[in-house]
């Protein structure tokens, strides 16, 4: 299948600055706490670095917009595989202004867009979604519902996809995502074992399972680089050290250690800060 033989090969990384008003929303899915601007500043320098000089995509990056608090975490605002990616609709109304600088950047990229839904009652925010390369999970969440997974479904017929249900606050890809081609990197709470139980039963497929100690630490970001290069971007080991551990089991990897404890107080992750795309152009 196409979407696992080039799993993990990407060229470009769409990303968004940190506003002024970062901490000040609402409605996010954190704890609540006090957060840094300017470490979160300096942590986005840093992720941007390492996408940029580590791993050799190109970056595009959207100016900051002070009127939107959570405009930085850009992988809610688009689905993408291959050259389609799917507008999302995020729960929160007043992050779906977010998707308007999303949505011209990947048009420019000449990706074929696809706008989200018409039924104002469907809600998909993109970190619910886990594509496998092989089939996607969509969490069923406080912020998506299965109106937004059919969206997802719709959109990528190539592909089986299959609701996963998530408690709390928390996003799917909040204690889960792809650690390579085949592995899934998961977190030892009860309910990242329940999503877990739900996706090997909904799946007809083998994963590999990579278990951490904690949740937040089980969202990386995995990225291919030529032929035979893995790379993975995981929490540092001042933030999350046991598990930061379990992590040199990849021994064929390319481990780099990347923090993110401002965003991840507002409910964010890694992979949130970027949305990642394979795109040969001919310019």
């Amino acid at each position: 299948m196409a979407g696992i033989l080039g799993y993990g090969k990407f060229t470009h990384a769409v990303v968004r600055g940190i506003p002024d008003s970062f901490g000040k929303s609402k409605a996010t899915g954190g704890e609540g706490e006090e957060v840094d601007l300017a470490k979160a500043q300096r942590q986005y320098g840093v992720y941007t670095g390492i996408l940029r000089q580590k791993l050799g995509l190109q970056l595009i990056e959207i100016p900051a917009d002070s009127t939107l608090p959570e405009s930085w975490s850009v992988e809610d605002t688009a689905v993408i595989q291959g050259d389609t990616a799917l507008i999302t609709q995020p729960w929160n109304k007043d992050r779906r202004r977010e998707t308007e600088a999303v949505r011209k950047v990947l048009e420019e990229l000449k990706l074929h867009v696809v706008e989200g839904a018409d039924d104002e009652n469907a809600t998909l925010d993109g970190s619910d979604v886990l594509f496998t390369g092989r089939e996607f999970f969509v969490g069923i969440s406080s912020w998506t519902n299965h109106k937004g997974a059919e969206l997802v479904a719709d959109t990528f017929r190539d592909f089986a996809v299959s609701t996963v249900p998530v408690s709390g606050a928390a996003h799917l890809k909040s204690f889960c995502s792809m650690g390579g081609p085949d592995t899934i990197v998961t977190g030892s709470s009860e309910a990242a074992k329940q999503a877990l139980k739900a996706m090997e039963q909904l799946t007809d497929h083998h994963y590999e399972i990579l278990t951490v100690p904690d949740d937040a630490a089980a969202n990386c970001v995995y990225v291919r680089v030529g032929s035979k290069s893995n790379y993975l971007l995981h929490r540092s080991a001042e933030e999350y050290p046991e598990s930061a551990a379990a992590f040199q089991k990849l021994t064929d990897y390319t481990l780099l250690p990347t923090s993110c404890s401002e965003t991840s107080k507002l409910g964010g992750a890694l992979s949130s800060c970027s949305l990642l795309i394979n795109r040969r152009l001919d310019l």
